[in-house]
């Protein structure tokens, strides 16, 4: 993401019938010393600033809006102070007094593997060659959140660009995630979508673990909907077709994602949207409901809140959320501290702006029913029934995936080692500290971790 100045920001404006329309109002965001879990942003958390208008009850909720209980929709507020990602209830490992070192020995409960070896792996018969950290340069820090840094790297003796995710095992074994962290490594190894962020490489040492994925430089949706306001219904209606698009390919294959947020869309260099963070990502069948209270407050399905157990339609509730929030600048439920916030979503009626058009109407309040069994693409047509509701008429769905629609908004990207589109405070960031092979250890907690991505896989030609 890039600081720029209110009058850059103004001079980047385009009219009412452009793309957007909205006054810049400044960017506020939570400290990172306030994160206790943040699996948001694969590619960085939002830059810091102090609140002017931070809630007494509770910070995390601060609406950047001169009264936050009214809707106001000729000039809408942004939402500019965000909760993070959370996962509960789970067991924690109480570190006590023994701190770390508790940790290193919980590391050496886990498993018994003999040492990390940099070795040849095979998919479907075929052998292919096992990466480790010496294959690849770092270029840029380009994020950091509450037990992983990412780095823009270069793979040596090529031209390729990733980012490359760094997480400490024992930060994780402290928080009792693991298989989380296993998880979406497991799910990033099935995913295969134009719209959906690609792992190209996992491998781990003895002290860390590493995601190596698709370098996508455009920066968050949430940045460029700060940046541009609110976007028009046309640009809105392919963001919202590629979202569609990718979580449904997810509930396909029998994944939730289960925190859609701006946060977690990335735009790459022509302005597709790419589905991120795997971090809550879950594994169901039709028959079970999980009931693991996860996600970021303000885009959480009501069934989550109420700890009723959730599927594959808590999904569709986020995509409801994000599009208000394309829409009208902001999410439908905002202000007042987390519990004011949990009532709003579970009683308060969504209202919809007289601006937006009726298939939009229509739309939203499929998606945004409370009850769960009743939500649009909940029935037996799943994500079909999203598909061929009258908004996206206009969307051609198999030109739509074979990437032959162009959203009119283009991101300022300069290569692909451009870092423009991130925040200066990282990428000013001294690698000096960047990750370093580990020395061989007898332990080791993730078992069968390493992958290498098939060359046929969708990006890999792209």
């Amino acid at each position: 993401m890039v600081q720029i100045s209110r009058s850059n920001a103004n001079s980047l404006r385009k009219p009412f019938q452009d793309i957007v329309r909205l006054p810049m109002t400044p960017l506020n965001v939570l400290p990172e010393d306030d994160v206790d879990l943040d699996f948001s942003d694969v590619f960085g958390p939002l830059p810091t600033q102090a609140s002017e208008h931070a809630d007494s009850d509770d910070p995390r909720s601060a609406v950047v809006s001169p009264v936050a209980s009214e809707m106001v929709f000729d000039n809408p507020a942004i939402i500019c102070r965000r909760s993070h990602s959370l996962v509960g209830p789970s067991e924690s490992v109480d570190l006590g007094e023994e701190g770390h070192g508790a940790a290193e020995e919980k590391l050496k409960e886990l498993s018994h593997e003999t040492a990390v070896l940099k070795k040849d792996i095979e998919d479907n018969g075929v052998s292919l060659k096992a990466i480790g950290i010496e294959d690849f340069q770092v270029l840029k820090v380009v994020g950091q959140g509450a037990f992983a840094k990412v780095y823009q790297v270069r793979k040596i003796g090529s031209s390729e660009i990733f980012a490359m995710k760094v997480m400490r095992k024992d930060k994780i074994v402290e928080k009792n995630h693991a298989e989380y962290m296993n998880a979406e490594r497991e799910i990033l190894t099935k995913v295969d979508h134009p719209f959906i962020v690609q792992l190209r490489y996992s491998f781990q040492t003895k002290y860390r673990l590493y995601l190596v994925l698709d370098f996508v430089n455009g920066g968050h949706l949430f940045f460029q909907l700060y940046r541009q306001g609110l976007f028009r219904e046309d640009l809105a209606r392919i963001y919202a077709a590629e979202i569609v698009s990718a979580v449904s390919h997810l509930h396909a294959n029998g994944i939730m994602h289960r925190d859609l947020k701006p946060e977690n869309i990335l735009l790459d260099a022509e302005g597709h949207a790419m589905l991120t963070d795997f971090g809550l990502a879950k594994e169901f069948d039709e028959t079970t409901r999980s009931n693991s209270m996860c996600g970021t407050l303000e885009y959480m399905a009501p069934e989550i809140l109420l700890a009723k157990g959730h599927d594959k339609a808590a999904d569709w509730w986020s995509v409801g959320i994000l599009l208000y929030e394309m829409l009208t600048g902001k999410p439908p439920f905002v202000g007042g501290n987390r519990q004011k916030m949990q009532q709003k979503i579970i009683k308060d009626k969504i209202k919809l702006p007289t601006f937006l058009s009726s298939d939009a109407h229509s739309l939203l309040k499929g998606l945004l029913q409370k009850e769960a069994s009743r939500r649009l693409g909940s029935g037996p047509g799943g994500s079909e029934a999203i598909k061929s509701h009258k908004w996206f008429k206009s969307i051609n769905w198999k030109k739509l995936e074979a990437r032959e629609i162009r959203p009119s908004f283009l991101p300022e990207v300069a290569g692909m080692q451009c870092t423009a589109n991130f925040e200066d405070c990282w990428t000013n960031m001294s690698v000096a500290d960047s990750p370093a092979a580990s020395p061989k250890c007898s332990d080791n907690p993730f078992l069968g971790f390493t992958y290498v991505r098939p060359a046929a896989s969708f990006l890999k030609s792209g």
